[in-house]
């Protein structure tokens, strides 16, 4: 029988990335001649440990200092976006296993300033940690989002 990976084995697992590529094919129809880079799931979990209280972050936030430090065209949104889940998971697993310091993950945003319904206790629990620090989370139909996230948009290099 196989066993399901724990978040936290997926985190250490590397994948042989980060991995530089040429774009090709749909990725060059739409985002033109250039690199691409995937990043590592530790990667993008050390940005997303970097965002201090108060502060807010997005994938497309996260993907554009990773391009810049990769020197490349663009940083892969699905794998961006996968790994920002796998670092919130561990970071979950975590809080369950007692830890305290952990990667604050309900800080990172889906794009627009959106709340992300795949991390650890859903919408809610989001919602909740984000108001605690002082933001205001207003729905838009079925969707939670942060109003003026921008205002709080943290300098990741």
């Amino acid at each position: 029988m196989h066993r399901t990976r724990t978040f936290r084995e997926k985190l250490a697992d590397n994948h042989g990335l980060p991995r530089v590529q040429r774009l090709t094919g749909g990725m060059k129809r739409w985002w033109g001649p250039g690199t691409i880079v995937l990043p590592s799931a530790r990667e993008v979990d050390a940005l997303m440990r970097r965002v201090r209280k108060g502060r807010l972050t997005t994938i497309n936030h996260l993907r554009a200092v990773l391009a810049r430090r990769h020197h490349t065209t663009v940083a892969c949104p699905i794998v961006t976006g996968i790994h920002a889940r796998i670092a919130a998971g561990a970071a979950g697993e975590d809080e369950a296993a007692g830890r305290k310091s952990v990667t604050p993950y309900w800080r990172t945003l889906k794009a627009g300033g959106e709340l992300n319904p795949k991390y650890p206790g859903a919408l809610t629990e989001q919602r909740r940690r984000l108001q605690r620090e002082g933001h205001t989370v207003v729905a838009r139909g079925k969707r939670l989002f942060v109003a003026d996230y921008e205002r709080a948009l943290a300098r990741l290099h």
